[in-house]
């Protein structure tokens, strides 16, 4: 079964109700209440992007991303009434595409849901369908990235934020841009692309602490250098 959204939840009357709320506005969504269930799904089933909670009643969401990176790279939205920098920081960094807190309200939830569904549906039409910088390569049709000949594995806001900014290279690029842009989202914060940033640093740069690529402009934002130009 092809779904838009799976929700991952132990509170079934708030999962149930946020389904119901999803389907009314044609994202077709299901939900299951624990971890175990959610990967039972997952072995005949594809859906689009995962809101997962962190806590599962016995299980942890945390554990349940881990276990899913290891055979999907469909966006994961961690919705957690948890609110510390320090499980912000682990959702994101164990492979979380963003983290919403609850209690969420509705309809700004499924707004956020469409926004990731639509920048999926989009692709890379009216894209050149290759395109270098240094020695990283982008494959716009297929969404691949490969460094030194080598593809690597990005996650799917890994990959949009590094399109965007292979786009835009030589061009400072403030955050606020590449939180309107990139994300299609103000909410978005500080944390979760400086994240998003390290981790594609650690993909494509020599070295991470001194990149050649990516650079930080300090109070403003970042931008993607190319010196071969």
């Amino acid at each position: 079964m092809k779904v838009d959204c799976l929700i991952v939840d132990d509170e079934m009357a708030l999962a149930e109700t946020t389904s119901e709320y999803f389907n009314m506005f044609e994202v077709k969504t299901t939900f299951v209440t624990s971890a175990e269930e959610c990967e039972r799904f997952m072995l005949d089933n594809e859906p689009s992007l995962i809101l997962l909670d962190i806590n599962l009643g016995d299980s942890s969401g945390f554990d349940l991303c881990k276990k899913l990176r290891q055979t999907t790279q469909i966006p994961i939205l961690f919705i957690s009434a948890r609110s510390s920098d320090d499980d912000i920081l682990i959702a994101l960094n164990i492979g979380g595409d963003d983290y919403i807190q609850k209690p969420y309200t509705l309809s700004i939830l499924l707004a956020k849901v469409k926004a990731v569904l639509k920048r999926l549906g989009n692709g890379s039409n009216n894209q050149q369908e290759v395109f270098d910088f240094g020695n990283i390569q982008i494959d716009t049709n297929l969404q691949r990235v490969r460094v030194n000949g080598v593809e690597i594995q990005l996650k799917a806001m890994e990959y949009k934020l590094l399109f965007y900014m292979a786009k835009n290279k030589n061009r400072i690029i403030t955050k606020d841009e590449l939180f309107q842009n990139v994300w299609e989202d103000s909410f978005v914060g500080d944390g979760t692309l400086n994240v998003h940033i390290r981790h594609l640093r650690e993909k494509i740069e020599r070295n991470p602490k001194d990149p050649k690529f990516i650079k930080t402009v300090w109070g403003t934002g970042y931008v993607l250098e190319d010196t071969s130009q």
